[in-house]
């Protein structure tokens, strides 16, 4: 039987270049989508799966994430004041329970394997899953937890996976394809953006994995490769070697919030998903002449 995954690990130690300035002062982790950052989604779709330790890998000027998974007594005491329950019972429920979150740090930008590593300690001989906050995903149920049905089936490893078109795979990780059904295949190789004509297929990996704690050694003796970091994906293929990877063509859509078009698409995306929002977004929009009537009702 498979060893229980109740541990998951979030990068968060990035620099967030590509939104400058905005992320000058402020991790690009807690930039909002809605009302809600990024980071909390992430932590929102682990707990669905029943994650129950969060490890939070940061780096300098990240404090306020860990300040955002902690009482805020000046502010939970002020909404109580004014009866704002609704506000105070949503801080609440976004709050892991005392002594479900741990922090470590990443001292140097020594790419995903790396941050990866400094997590060992905390993680001990455990599986874990891996989220990166950057993908954002809309899907019921979760991502995560479509992968952990997969994995009480046949447990090792287990990797999201997605759909797109042959031209773009140069962008991503692409996996080779097994056999097996979409919700749970072999994995039999994967690739660091190959060229189109060189690609095992068009499934990429999507920011969502199941690990076995033997990864941690497999970082520990590797080189740098790719952009002169220590890459994730090296470290997974060689332990493909003896043990199995299940791919899981999850059902949903992702939203890739490290690009500016991707955030500014996943907040019109929730904004619509949301009964609180949704109409008085589309009549903001509509005023702007961006929407016809038509379209804006069927949206």
């Amino acid at each position: 039987m498979s060893k229980r995954v109740r541990t998951a690990v979030f990068p968060v130690a990035g620099l967030g270049t590509r939104f400058l300035p905005a992320t000058k002062a402020m991790p690009k982790e807690m930039l909002p989508v809605v009302d809600r950052p990024l980071i909390q989604y992430a932590v929102d779709e682990a707990r669905e799966a029943g994650i129950e330790h969060f490890v939070f890998v940061t780096g300098r000027n990240k404090g306020v994430i860990e300040d955002h998974f902690d009482k805020q007594f000046e502010l939970e005491a002020t909404l109580a004041a004014r009866g704002k329950a609704a506000a105070l019972g949503e801080l609440s429920r976004d709050l892991p329970s005392a002594g479900r979150t741990s922090f470590t740090r990443q001292q140097e930008p020594l790419g995903l394997g790396h941050a990866v590593w400094c997590a060992r300690d905390i993680v001990g001989d455990n599986p874990f899953a891996l989220l990166l906050p950057d993908m954002l995903f809309q899907s019921k149920p979760g991502v995560l937890k479509q992968m952990m049905d997969a994995y009480d089936d046949v447990g090792g490893n287990v990797i999201a996976v997605e759909e797109v078109p042959m031209q773009d795979v140069s962008s991503y990780g692409v996996v080779a394809r097994g056999a097996g059904t979409d919700r749970s295949f072999a994995i039999s190789g994967m690739v660091e953006k190959p060229k189109p004509d060189m690609a095992p297929s068009n499934l990429i990996i999507s920011g969502r994995y199941i690990l076995q704690p033997q990864v941690f050694d497999l970082i520990s003796t590797q080189t740098k490769g790719a952009g002169g970091e220590i890459q994730l994906t090296d470290a997974m293929l060689k332990l493909l070697e003896t043990q199995r990877f299940t791919g899981v063509k999850y059902a949903g859509r992702s939203f890739d919030c490290g690009s500016k078009v991707g955030f500014l698409t996943a907040n019109i995306a929730f904004a619509l998903d949301r009964d609180d929002v949704r109409d008085d977004f589309l009549t903001a929009v509509d005023g702007l002449g961006l929407l016809s009537t038509p379209s804006r009702r069927s949206a």
